[in-house]
């Protein structure tokens, strides 16, 4: 993707992923755009101001207090004259800085400066990546609408394995273009795209309900992945603690009827995507008040099956959309099931996830990554584990190719 005349502003911080920032800024000057950098003191220690100038051509800034540049007001003048703002690295000293508005030298000043979108590329030891608070930064970020790309998983300099190496420089590159696309631009600019995510609530009484430990984290990754490909995105969302992603219309419910109405009121669309762990069941006859314990016992409950979500709309004899994905979560023969539930619910694709604990947090809910496939009448498409951002974006630019695709047939 060509980002020809856009300028750039890569802000390189302080890790040891920082070398590979060098081949990011060949891989922005490739595709078209000019570049500047910003080091923090930490990635001098990595990369000479000399070789990041003498790739982008450019004056490497480092001093937030150069009176040359301050003249200007240096900080302002970098940030506001960029088209977009790349952290590569984003090491969690930089993350945390971000979050919480601190601005104690020239990077982080000309990030809090400025009015332009702002992509992050994360970068660390897997034990500070998957810190608590790193997670709660992350959070943060991205409900102030900065963008991310990355972690990558595999091993680090430190000798471990796991999530924290930064993206690959051209999948960066790959992402600052979608976000510095024209406006109604992307490979699903005009189209409407539903996801439902999160789980449902079935109350029992006013103050009980069964749940599952659904956290929303895919559901909503892959809303805020469509937007940032152009769709017209609505997420209905049951109760979550994340914040909506930025960019869509968020519907809230709690029940899976409220879930249903709300699908339903949203159609026509383009494509679906119901990744909501939606409560199979619900009570008969909710009490009206808090249960008590009485000494004769614990209570008894007559079940009812909830509305099928994923059936009802992929049956549909109108306005069905022209692409409906199902999420599977299995344990065991997680294939085999994906496909039976592909052909019983008449859905296009079934991605499915298999939350058989395979290493530490993946696939179990409320984690942060996924191992999926995806299955359709095509065959078996096998995806290695990635972060739930990364399956997010995967997911939304298959199904942007094959809503093209359709366009044909």
């Amino acid at each position: 993707m060509t980002i020809a005349g856009q300028r750039i502003l890569l802000i390189i911080g302080g890790g040891i992923a920082a070398y590979r920032s060098l081949e990011l800024i060949r891989a922005f000057k490739k595709r078209g755009a000019s570049v500047r950098c910003i080091l923090t003191k930490s990635a001098s220690e990595f990369v000479t101001p000399l070789s990041a100038s003498s790739l982008s051509g450019d004056k490497v800034y480092t001093d937030l207090f150069s009176l040359t540049d301050e003249a200007e007001m240096g900080h302002i003048e970098l940030s506001r004259d960029a088209d977009l703002l790349v952290v590569a690295p984003a090491t969690a000293d930089l993350m945390a800085k971000m979050a919480h508005g601190l601005a104690n030298d020239l990077a982080s000043t000309a990030l809090l400066a400025t009015d332009k979108r702002v992509l992050i590329a994360p970068a660390m030891n897997v034990r500070m990546w998957e810190h608590p608070a790193t997670k709660r930064n992350l959070e943060t970020l991205r409900a102030d609408g900065v963008a991310v790309v990355g972690p990558d998983q595999g091993e680090m300099a430190c000798g471990e394995f796991g999530f924290g190496r930064m993206a690959q420089p051209d999948a960066i590159a790959d992402a600052a273009a979608l976000l510095l696309r024209p406006p109604g631009g992307g490979p699903l600019a005009g189209k409407r795209v539903l996801v439902t995510s999160g789980p449902t609530h079935e109350p029992l009484d006013p103050v009980r309900f069964i749940a599952n430990r659904s956290s929303g984290k895919q559901g909503h990754a892959i809303a805020r992945a469509a937007a940032d490909l152009g769709a017209d995105v609505t997420l209905v969302s049951g109760p979550v603690s994340i914040p909506d992603p930025p960019g869509v219309t968020v519907v809230h419910v709690e029940t899976a009827r409220e879930m249903l109405a709300a699908v339903e009121s949203h159609m026509p669309v383009d494509a679906a995507v119901f990744c909501a762990a939606v409560a199979d069941w619900r009570a008969a006859q909710p009490g009206e008040e808090k249960l008590k314990k009485d000494g004769s016992g614990a209570p008894s409950f007559s079940l009812v099956e909830n509305p099928d979500i994923l059936a009802t709309i992929a049956k549909r004899t109108e306005a069905r959309p022209t692409l409906v994905v199902g999420f599977a979560a299995e344990t065991e023969k997680v294939i085999e099931h994906a496909q039976s539930k592909l052909a019983r619910k008449g859905c296009d694709w079934i991605v499915a996830n298999d939350v058989s604990h395979a290493g530490p947090g993946v696939g179990v809910m409320g984690g942060d990554r996924n191992t999926v496939s995806i299955v359709s009448q095509a065959g078996v498409e096998n995806w290695p584990t990635m972060g739930k951002d990364a399956v997010a974006t995967r997911l939304a630019e298959r199904m942007a190719k094959q809503l093209k695709d359709t366009q044909w047939v």
